[in-house]
């Protein structure tokens, strides 16, 4: 069978490797669909902190059960399904209180472990979700990181009423916006300084945007929620400016879930975060409920996904994928690889 090696920094080779079979407790899948994350994107350029090479990348999947191991019940060769990526030890003190997605040794497949970027693989039965048999395979492959949604707005304990910023709308702050209004946020303000995202955000029923080029977060929020301010805002983007606007702009006793991965350390104002009672809230991943929210959400067409929908690669353009998304910049969301069909 076919497999997409990393081997390098922007060198990716299509290998031959034997086809794999499936043990107790596991599950063959056949792979259809991959989402290229941005991560996924920061390992291409050499510039992912925690990933070595050679790597298989892929994260973000759908894929149809082709046969199971032994002792596996529920899942059944021809299902459509997907799964989590984490590889966690189960015996450290996150793991043993119930938070394995902050794993004292996580390990993330694509990343720390072999990804998914082949025609065929093996994965555990308990960490496979059974997709609807109307999903599309893109639907199936955009769980994954519509999970990260569902996970980031419940580290808020309650969002109803609430009124809610979120600072970048690329996919993940799109699916954000997204997850806030299904949990019952009253209003919600998009900001990015990309246009073509800020479009995208309003094809998914985000009414309210703002491109802090032309107009500042304080104004923005003023247009939008008057006197009442807003109380939670979610940080997408891992710059020190928005994060600074965030702290500057937020309501006394507001909380700013952190989202974006900061690749240089920010210079906040924590004078304000003390004298405002500013709550700071990180957000990682997910977890299996996550996943299941995550399809039942897009099952019930509250998240729409298919506006983030970019463009499809075969697998033997693995490379040429990574080249469309640094030529398109902002113009891109969700790049495809179809490896099946």
């Amino acid at each position: 069978m076919r497999q997409a090696v990393m081997t390098l920094p922007g060198v990716i080779e299509i290998i031959k490797v034997d086809e794999p079979c499936p043990g107790p407790g596991e599950v063959l899948m056949r792979i259809h669909r991959i989402g290229v994350c941005g991560s996924d994107v920061h390992v291409y350029h050499g510039k992912h902190p925690y990933t070595q090479y050679p790597v298989v990348q892929g994260h973000e999947y759908s894929a149809v059960v082709e046969t199971v191991g032994e002792g596996v019940e529920d899942i059944r060769p021809g299902m459509k399904v997907t799964g989590t990526p984490q590889v966690v030890c189960g015996i450290c003190k996150p793991c043993l209180r119930g938070d394995y997605h902050i794993c004292d040794t996580l390990k993330v497949c694509g990343f720390q472990a072999p990804g998914v970027a082949q025609d065929l693989v093996v994965t555990g039965a308990s960490t496979i979700i059974i997709l609807p048999d109307e999903f599309t395979f893109e639907q199936g492959a955009m769980v994954e990181p519509v999970s990260v949604g569902v996970h980031a707005t419940g580290r808020v304990a309650d969002l109803a009423g609430k009124n809610v910023v979120v600072l970048g709308v690329g996919t993940i702050g799109n699916l954000i916006a997204q997850a806030a209004k299904c949990r019952g946020a009253a209003n919600i303000l998009v900001t990015d300084i990309s246009n073509h995202r800020l479009e995208i955000a309003r094809q998914c029923g985000l009414a309210n945007t703002s491109n802090p080029r032309q107009e500042s977060l304080k104004d923005a929020a003023k247009r939008v929620f008057g006197n009442e301010g807003f109380q939670v805002a979610f940080e997408c983007v891992g710059v020190e400016t928005t994060m600074t606007a965030a702290i500057d702009s937020i309501g006394k006793g507001g909380t700013i879930v952190v989202v974006g991965v900061f690749g240089e350390k920010p210079r906040v104002d924590l004078g304000l975060v003390q004298d405002r009672e500013l709550k700071l809230v990180g957000t990682l991943m997910y977890k299996l409920e996550d996943y299941r929210e995550a399809v039942r959400l897009i099952a019930s067409r509250k998240i729409l996904t298919a506006p983030l929908e970019s463009k499809h690669f075969s697998f033997d353009q693995y490379a040429d994928s990574y080249r469309f998304i640094d030529e398109q910049g902002d113009k891109c969301m969700k790049v495809f690889i179809d490896v099946t069909g």
